[in-house]
């Protein structure tokens, strides 16, 4: 069932052109100089069948929630998403989502020098611009009034959030938004995932916060739970 992405509409980017892909269960929302609908397509579609076929050998990968060990010779992404989730113990599926937008969004960068890539809320980035990002926190006191401000010189990045009461990704916590920036979009997607884990309620929003700075790789994070907000590391919010 298609599961419409009403924070896609937030993206105001008027100097690049907009597009979605889907492949499978993968919805990806571009912004790039020029349609690149069928370079997306068939990245998504190559990187998805890596990851599948992985799967097919190794079923344990798509289903612990524990780090796991992959064999030497599972592919790039493969390696990536169990590198990445072992740095914040949690499953490599925590990573998917950030991996895929990561992987797709490098490549494409071939054909156009800025691009946006939003894959179920977790993004990759590579911006010649200042860019603002909107943190999407569902029923708390923020949402839709703040964003975070994006300096070019620190793209390319991964801008992920985890949330425990929005959207579909598994969560164990109660976080509107855990939001976790990174150099790494595999990291920044896992780490999200591990934070959330850990906010059940606003007191829970300093513990977050020690555990991101715990992390070598992650640069900043946000959480928002209910009417309080906490942040750290690189991040600069403002007001939309």
């Amino acid at each position: 069932m298609y599961e419409q992405r009403v924070y896609r509409d937030w993206v105001k980017e008027d100097d690049l052109m907009g597009f979605q892909v889907m492949v499978k269960e993968t919805d990806l929302f571009v912004k790039a100089e020029r349609d690149l609908s069928i370079e997306t397509v068939d990245l998504v579609t190559e990187y998805r069948a890596q990851i599948e076929e992985y799967v097919r050998t190794d079923p344990e990968f798509q289903t612990t929630l524990k780090p796991y060990k992959v064999n030497g010779k599972a592919p790039f992404i493969v390696r990536e998403m169990a590198k990445a989730a072992a740095l914040v113990g949690v499953g490599p599926f925590a990573a998917v989502a950030g991996a895929i937008a990561e992987c797709v969004g490098k490549d494409l960068l071939k054909y156009t020098k800025d691009i946006i890539i939003e894959n179920g809320g977790d993004i990759f980035i590579k911006s010649s611009l200042k860019r603002r990002v909107a943190i999407y926190s569902g029923t708390s006191s923020f949402n839709k009034k703040i964003a975070l401000e994006i300096e070019a010189k620190d793209t390319p990045m991964g801008i992920c959030t985890s949330a425990g009461t929005i959207g579909h990704s598994l969560s164990f916590g109660k976080a509107d938004a855990a939001v976790v920036l990174s150099s790494s979009a595999f990291l920044a997607d896992a780490g999200a995932t591990a934070i959330g884990n850990i906010v059940k309620n606003k007191d829970d929003i300093p513990q977050g916060i020690k555990f991101a700075q715990g992390v070598k790789g992650i640069t900043g994070v946000v959480i928002i739970k209910d009417d309080k907000m906490g942040a750290w590391g690189n991040v600069n919010i403002v007001r939309i």
